[in-house]
């Protein structure tokens, strides 16, 4: 006897939402028919899944590794479906893309015309999130593929090349560095320095790239953070500081919002790289070498 694909199912389901009724509504049968399919993969394995608490559902050390197992066979089995129904059709039907908020407003919207013109089929689900919680929804099987930033750790992923894109140095426009055709790393560690929260690549990019240490502030402050780069570049116009902006940002006319000077940086191909990153192994592959070159057009 095997576990079927429907008990690995109910399996998932029930550690996503920690409770039978959760879980059986999510599944969209009754509470026993799940209850049911739990205890025959239990008989199945020989061993308990599930502990049943007051609190809720809690997963046995089987049940954890059987989880693990079971998301690898569901992945599995759903591109098994999708490359069925798209066979000899590439980039038709669903395809779950993550995009970083770095990326998602200054690409997109040339991008999706493209999409649109090129695979009239495909329904495309977008979700904007960070490069680390996208990842990690990449190798659940929530998403198809993720268009990120390197670099950045990609065990377990394969990635497509789009483009390079070029960090610069964003200044008050009446900054005395704005003078400079290029700005020094150096001279802008002594400013203060903006740059995204913890949690943003583009962040650990900036300063990699220009092998800069992370901003401190004064005893008792915080330095300079921001959520978004819209933010960012209001701060810099501000007079608030300097900050470090992509040019794909900057060719979408983001700081043309704010008296903000834009500059090149004096080092050492100060860059990203932008990619398309899927599973490794995934069926999706193709379609995500295809994706790439679409956003390598737009």
């Amino acid at each position: 006897m095997l576990p079927t694909i429907r008990q690995l199912q109910y399996l998932k389901l029930l550690a996503e939402h920690g409770a039978f009724g959760r879980a059986a509504e999510a599944a969209h049968v009754t509470q026993p028919t799940l209850s049911a399919g739990i205890q025959e993969l239990e008989r199945t394995l020989g061993a308990p899944v599930v502990d049943r608490a007051r609190s809720g559902v809690i997963l046995t050390p089987v049940g954890e590794e059987a989880l693990r197992r079971a998301t690898v066979i569901l992945n599995e089995a759903e591109e098994l479906v999708e490359a069925a129904k798209n066979a000899g059709q590439p980039l038709t039907g669903r395809f779950r893309l993550g995009v970083i908020p770095t990326i998602a407003p200054f690409l997109l919207p040339r991008a999706l015309p493209l999409l649109r013109e090129r695979f009239p089929k495909l329904k495309l689900y977008l979700r904007e999130d960070l490069t680390q919680r996208l990842i990690a929804q990449l190798k659940a099987g929530r998403l198809d593929a993720a268009l990120i930033a390197l670099p950045f750790d990609m065990a377990g992923l394969e990635w497509a090349h789009v483009a390079d894109d070029e960090l610069l140095a964003a200044l008050p426009a009446n900054h005395p560095l704005a003078a400079q055709k290029a700005t020094n790393p150096d001279d802008l560690e002594r400013e203060n320095l903006i740059l995204l929260e913890d949690g943003h690549c583009l962040r650990e990019h900036a300063l990699s790239a220009c092998r800069l240490n992370p901003p401190r502030a004064g005893a008792g402050e915080e330095p300079f953070a921001a959520t978004s780069l819209p933010t960012v570049v209001q701060m810099v116009g501000s007079g608030l500081g300097v900050t470090f902006i992509p040019r794909m940002a900057v060719a979408s006319g983001l700081t043309e919002s704010a008296p903000v000077a834009v500059r090149p940086i004096a080092a050492d191909h100060p860059a990203r790289e932008i990619v398309v990153a899927w599973r490794a192994g995934s069926n999706r592959r193709a379609e995500g070498r295809l994706l790439a070159e679409v956003l390598k057009d737009a």
